[in-house]
């Protein structure tokens, strides 16, 4: 039987989370620590008191998430946090954060993973954020109209077009969740399409000044990918189950 040390112990070297900085309160690794028995992982894009029932009934001993339980900084174990505390402690699930590190993850990080099911190949990484180039760009020859059918397939929901580039693509520029504000960035690497989660409102005209296509595919639909590949991973390793809880934002 897998225990919690031995998991955690594995994610932090294969995520290097103690290597790479992120927002203060991201607090990567290990943010709930159980008994040590872990027999089933779970996967969600956020933690809350609906995802931490549906592990309690989907019976996860460890929780796997994208956000976690103390993003918004210093705070009284009151209301929401004190009722997802007690949903954990009392039924003996672990949670285990990873935002920066698994964005970046060459092999199951979110980028990595849009990346191979929109089919790119020989991606190379731009964007510096915190010391990391977080973001994944592409060579390509696709349509505006292919690539798009392709991303709504991969998200299994609707993409938000700013068709404001080619019609024919040439190169891609992937940076999942809520990206949209480096707009101006992504266009200086001569990315012609930009694909990410969500974006303020200016962003939809810096799109058109910059003639370039801006593809919003929701911050959460973006975000799904990686949880889901490392509980896989996790899943092989150790020989436990794994489940997603799928619990969508709407953005």
């Amino acid at each position: 039987m897998a225990s919690l040390i031995q998991i955690v112990r594995h994610l932090d070297k294969y995520l290097r989370v103690g290597e790479i900085e992120d927002w203060p309160n991201a607090l990567n690794g290990l943010q709930i620590e159980n008994s040590g028995r872990i027999t089933k992982i779970g996967a969600a894009v956020d933690v809350s008191t609906r995802v931490l029932s549906e592990a309690v009934k989907k019976d996860v001993d460890l929780l796997l998430v994208h956000h976690g339980l103390f993003w918004s900084g210093l705070q009284p174990v009151t209301s929401a946090l004190y009722r997802q505390l007690k949903l954990a402690l009392e039924n003996d699930v672990a949670v285990y954060s990873a935002h920066l590190p698994l964005d970046v993850h060459p092999v199951v990080g979110n980028n990595a993973q849009l990346a191979a099911a929109l089919g790119l190949r020989s991606t190379t990484r731009f964007l510096e954020e915190k010391g990391q180039l977080i973001g994944l760009k592409a060579r390509t020859f696709i349509s505006r109209d292919e690539l798009v059918r392709k991303l709504e397939k991969s998200l299994d929901g609707k993409v938000k077009a700013f068709a404001f580039g080619p019609k024919k693509i040439k190169t891609i520029g992937i940076i999942t969740g809520g990206a949209g504000s480096e707009i101006y960035r992504v266009a200086e690497e001569k990315i012609d399409t930009f694909v990410t989660g969500e974006a303020p409102h200016w962003t939809a005209v810096a799109a058109e000044e910059l003639g370039i296509n801006l593809l919003l595919g929701g911050h959460y639909a973006t975000e799904t990918f990686g949880v889901k590949a490392l509980a896989a991973h996790l899943a092989m390793r150790f020989k436990v189950s794994c489940a997603f809880i799928h619990c969508p934002t709407g953005i």
